[in-house]
């Protein structure tokens, strides 16, 4: 599946299940509350704080995925097509970074 296809099952689910898109504000606000519960995981599961016994059954790939469905809803709502900003973006970071983290020794 590639980006422009996963947008395409993000609108047909929303048309066929979810009625409309929330505003661009809610959905701000739902990626805000996912990208959480993604940060949450992350720092019980590999930093430094304990992970409660019923944390430990949270799937970060499912939230991962929560935060993609998201992002998804706000480029379809505003007209971005994903894949080629995708593209774009990491022409970009290629060109910007390729010696600037092959020259960081805090990397090596």
């Amino acid at each position: 599946m590639n980006i422009q296809n996963a947008q395409q099952q993000v609108d047909n689910w929303i048309q066929n299940h979810g009625v409309r898109y929330f505003n661009e504000l809610t959905n701000m606000a739902q990626l805000t509350e996912e990208v959480g519960e993604v940060a949450r995981i992350i720092a019980r599961r590999y930093g430094e704080q304990s992970e409660k016994e019923s944390e430990k059954e949270k799937d970060l790939g499912e939230e991962l995925a929560d935060v993609m469905f998201v992002v998804f809803c706000l480029a379809n709502q505003t007209g971005i097509d994903l894949q080629e900003s995708f593209q774009k973006k990491l022409e970009i970071k290629t060109k910007r970074d390729h010696d600037r983290h092959h020259n960081n020794k805090k990397l090596q």
